[in-house]
C-alpha cells in the first residue's frame, strides 16, 4: 500500500502537529505533504522526514505570517495531484483536504475540524478589532472559501472525526458521515497519581480570547480561590487587568513541570469551547478532577459526577456555582486515570493503522467489483 500524509502547514507546533508525528510513526515511509514547511521552527526530527511543500514554500514572508497567504492554500492544494498514491491521509484542520486524487487512490481525511474561520466566521469575527470593511470582506472571501470546501469535502472518500463535536460539524457542514477516533494523547507514562494536593485550581493553556481563561480569572478571583495559569498568549495583559490577588501568572511551563503541577492540583478548570482538548485528559490521567464547560470535546473526555463536572452555561455566574460548593474529595483519582488511559497514544496508533488498513480493503474490493 503507497501511501502518502497530506498536512496544512508546518511552521508552528500544536495539537495538529502532534497528531501528524504519530502518523508518521505509523508510516515512516510516507511523504509529507505541506503548503510550506519553516524548517527552522520545526524540531529537528522533523528533518527525518519526507517533506514536500508546495510552491507557496517559496512566497515571501510566509513562515511568519502565513495568514497573510489564506486565499492561496485552497488553490495549492487542489492543484496538487496525488492519484499515484494508493491511500491519501490528510489531517485536516484547513485546506489539505482539497488535494486531488484518482479514481484509484482511497482518500481518508483524520478532521480535526472543518475549516474554523469558514464556517465559524461569525466567531471569529467577534474575538478581533476589526473594521467594518474588513469585517465585510472577510464575510465575501468566507462564502466563496465555504463553496470550495463544500466541493472539496465531497472528493474525500472516508471522514474521521476527533470527536462527536467535529462528527456533528461534519455532517452539518460537509453532510458527510464519519466516525470518530479521538487523538493520541501521552498520558500513561508521562502522567502519575500523587499523595499530594495542594490548596489551588489550574489552568494550563495558551492565553487567547476564545479559551474564556476570563470566565476562570473572574470566578476564582471573585470567590477568593487560588488559581494558578500556565502558559502564554495575546491574551495575558487583558486577563492580568482583571485579575484578583489570588490568581497567578506562571507564563511558560516547561514540559518536565507539568505533570507535577496538574497532580497536586484541587482540579483542572476547562472553561472553552474546544473542538476536543487534552489538557482535561493529562489532568484526569494525573487523578485530578475536571470542571469544563458542557459541550464541545469536553463532552467526550470528561464523566459527570465521576471524573469531574459541567457547567451549563458560558458565564462567570455559571462557573462560580459550581466552584463555590465544589469537593475534589468525592472523585476518584484512580477511576480518573483509568478512563484518560482510553485516550493513550497507543489507543490511537493502533486504532488509525486498524482503519485505515480496513478502508483500503474495502475500496479494493469495491473498486475492482466495479471494474467488473
Amino acid at each position: 500500500m503507497k501511501l502518502a500524509l497530506v498536512h496544512d502547514w508546518l511552521n508552528q507546533i500544536g495539537g495538529a502537529e502532534d497528531v501528524l508525528a504519530r502518523l508518521v510513526d505509523c508510516y515512516p515511509q510516507a511523504p509529507v505533504y505541506t503548503s510550506m514547511y519553516a524548517q527552522e521552527l520545526m524540531p529537528d526530527s522533523y528533518r527525518t522526514w519526507t517533506i514536500r511543500p508546495t510552491w507557496m514554500n517559496r512566497l515571501p514572508g510566509i513562515y511568519q505570517h502565513h495568514q497573510r497567504y489564506l486565499p492561496l492554500y485552497p488553490l495549492a492544494f487542489d492543484r496538487l495531484d496525488l492519484s499515484d498514491y494508493d491511500v491519501v491521509l490528510s489531517n485536516k484542520s484547513g485546506f489539505c483536504h482539497g488535494v486531488r486524487t484518482g479514481p484509484d487512490t482511497l482518500h481518508i481525511c483524520y478532521c480535526l475540524a472543518p475549516t474554523r474561520y469558514v464556517w465559524n466566521l461569525n466567531d471569529y469575527l467577534d474575538r478581533e478589532q476589526l473594521g467594518s470593511n474588513v469585517r465585510l470582506a472577510a464575510r465575501v472571501v468566507a462564502r466563496l472559501f465555504r463553496q470550495w470546501d463544500y466541493a472539496a469535502a465531497q472528493r474525500v472518500d472516508h471522514f474521521i472525526a476527533i470527536s462527536t463535536e467535529i462528527q456533528q460539524r461534519i455532517r452539518r457542514f460537509y453532510g458527510r458521515e464519519s466516525t470518530v477516533l479521538y487523538p493520541p494523547v501521552d498520558v500513561a507514562e508521562r502522567f502519575s497519581i500523587s499523595d499530594v494536593t495542594d490548596d489551588y485550581f489550574l489552568i494550563v493553556s495558551r492565553l487567547i480570547p476564545y479559551k474564556r481563561i476570563d470566565l476562570a480569572v473572574q470566578a476564582c478571583s471573585k470567590l477568593g480561590l487560588p488559581l494558578l495559569i500556565g502558559g502564554q498568549g495575546r491574551d495575558r495583559e487583558r486577563l492580568e487587568a482583571m485579575a484578583g490577588p489570588t490568581v497567578q501568572f506562571l507564563g511558560f511551563v516547561p514540559d518536565a513541570d507539568l505533570p507535577d503541577l496538574f497532580a497536586r492540583c484541587r482540579a483542572f478548570i476547562f472553561p472553552g469551547l474546544e473542538d476536543f482538548g487534552i489538557t482535561p485528559l493529562q489532568a484526569q490521567a494525573a487523578g485530578r478532577p475536571v470542571i469544563a464547560f458542557e459541550g464541545g470535546g469536553a463532552l467526550d473526555t470528561v464523566l459527570p459526577g465521576e471524573t469531574g463536572v459541567f457547567f451549563s452555561e458560558p458565564t462567570v455566574e455559571a462557573l462560580g456555582d459550581v466552584l463555590s460548593t465544589f469537593d475534589e474529595t468525592i472523585f476518584d483519582p484512580v477511576r480518573a486515570r483509568h478512563h484518560a488511559m482510553q485516550f493513550d497514544s497507543s489507543v490511537f496508533t493502533r486504532a488509525i493503522s486498524q482503519t485505515v488498513e480496513r478502508a483500503y480493503h474495502t475500496f479494493r474490493y469495491n473498486t475492482i467489483g466495479e471494474k467488473g
